[in-house]
């Protein structure tokens, strides 16, 4: 972070100085893992579902803190700046230091959302932009309340860009990060069918993208995906210069994908550019595209750009993360996060690979999807069914309708198995697996079967 006095920090944050010299000089991390802070960090205690984070302030003070910021007073040897609400300090102490930095006239603020693709596309950029000047961009998926300012306090006088990604499971999230950044490249890539449960449809999924484009002013750019006619629409909603991206009207060509990665061209503008992405799935073309586009508009060299891109092997631990087992079988390991969107692309990706031996589905429940949760996941079963995998493997009860919908189909050839637990699917894959099989392991973080794959392939082992 930039250096502010703890006086400037309190005024910035509202709250009352216990201790300490107001005049002192603060600079270092932002942490809100105490486990996580060193030598002149700043500790924001904050109350979470699970933990209080005022419990861990002495741990944090042990640790090298200069300074704490709590919601009531603390009995320890450092600083403590006493708020009402933490999450509401940490938003004003980000958006305080964007700002700062932003008036030096050196910084470029890029922002993601979508319901999926964020992270990779994430990435991709942090990539590109890494590669001409300093660029902040969050660590793993670091895209919430209080993730991303988190992220966004990392920046320095010297950041020349900021990538800040956006996620969201209630309406006005976005928004609210969105206020705290003030995007001047605001990117929305899908809207799809995450978190569906908890936005209690798609429109209003839709609703929730948009907010990251409504408050845009007329020097901001919005870049919107032209084949997804929910984002296209968001064209009307905002005062932002738009830019766009998409498959249609020779925006990509000559698409081969494969287990190495996915290669194409992209248009952009006038300029035809060679990519290649060592990111498995053609569903990843999207986001290039969207980096390149963004890349383009800062006004960046896009030969320059793919070659920046083409070192990206993943998008984040536990994403379509490519192993390999002891046995030669391919694992891709994509069971962070799962959606309906996300699992379709995912099980046709490795369907359109044809693999030496046998496709393997293994798939667990996906979470977030409320009333629906059953229909969409007998939709995966049968889809698994459609795409003819050899075999697939069903892991929990709430991911049972997939079982259920895949043993319906009676044209459909491969194995079909129901297990309670991940032991039990890495038992099974144990036994079963050769050289030149292709297995996907896809779900929500909660059912744990990100494990599964570290396991086969020996991770950490």
């Amino acid at each position: 972070m930039i250096d502010l006095t703890i006086d400037e920090i309190r005024e910035v944050v509202g709250g009352s100085r216990v201790g300490g010299d107001p005049a002192a000089t603060v600079g270092g991390s932002v942490q809100t893992d105490s486990r996580l802070v060193t030598r002149g960090s700043i500790f924001f205690a904050l109350r979470g579902d699970e933990t209080d984070g005022h419990l861990f302030a002495d741990k944090a003070a042990a640790n090298g803190a200069a300074l704490i910021i709590a919601e009531r007073s603390l009995d320890v040897a450092v600083p403590v700046i006493v708020v009402a609400d933490g999450v509401v300090a940490l938003a004003a102490l980000a958006a305080h230091v964007v700002a700062r930095v932003r008036a030096t006239g050196t910084l470029s603020v890029v922002a993601v959302t979508g319901s999926n693709g964020k992270t990779t596309t994430k990435n991709l950029l942090n990539a590109i932009l890494s590669d001409v000047g300093p660029t902040v961009a969050p660590i793993e998926s670091f895209n919430n309340h209080v993730g991303a300012p988190i992220s966004m306090l990392r920046i320095t006088e010297q950041t020349r860009y900021l990538v800040v990604e956006m996620g969201a499971s209630h309406l006005g999230e976005i928004a609210y990060l969105s206020a705290i950044c003030e995007p001047d490249i605001a990117v929305v890539l899908k809207v799809g069918l995450a978190h569906v449960g908890e936005f209690g449809g798609i429109e209003t999924t839709q609703r929730a993208k948009s907010e990251m484009v409504v408050n845009l002013p007329p020097s901001a750019v919005a870049v919107l995906n032209a084949d997804d006619h929910r984002v296209a629409a968001m064209q009307s909603l905002t005062e932002a210069r738009v830019r766009w991206f998409g498959r249609g009207a020779l925006r990509v060509s000559n698409v081969v994908a494969g287990l190495q990665g996915t290669a194409f061209t992209a248009h952009i503008g006038d300029a035809a550019v060679d990519v290649s992405l060592r990111i498995v799935g053609e569903h990843h073309v999207m986001n290039a595209l969207a980096a390149l586009t963004v890349a383009d508009e800062l006004g960046l060299d896009l030969t320059r750009a793919a070659t920046s891109i083409a070192g990206v092997q993943r998008a984040e631990r536990w994403r379509m993360e490519l192993l390999t087992t002891p046995a030669g079988a391919t694992v891709f390991n994509d069971a962070y996060n799962a959606s309906p969107d996300s699992m379709d692309a995912a099980l046709r990706t490795i369907a359109s690979l044809t693999p030496e031996g046998r496709s393997v589905a293994v798939l667990g429940e996906m979470t977030e999807l409320g009333a629906e949760s059953e229909h969409y996941h007998a939709q995966i079963g049968a889809l698994v069914a459609e795409l003819d995998y050899s075999e697939l493997i069903v892991v929990g009860e709430p991911a049972r309708a997939a079982f259920t919908a895949a043993a319906r189909e009676r044209a459909w050839k491969g194995g079909l198995v129901f297990v309670e637990s991940p032991e039990r699917a890495e038992e099974l894959l144990e036994r079963t697996l050769g050289a030149g099989d292709v297995v996907l392991i896809k779900s929500s973080k909660s059912a744990n079967l990100r494990f599964v794959g570290d396991r086969l392939a020996r991770v950490g082992a």
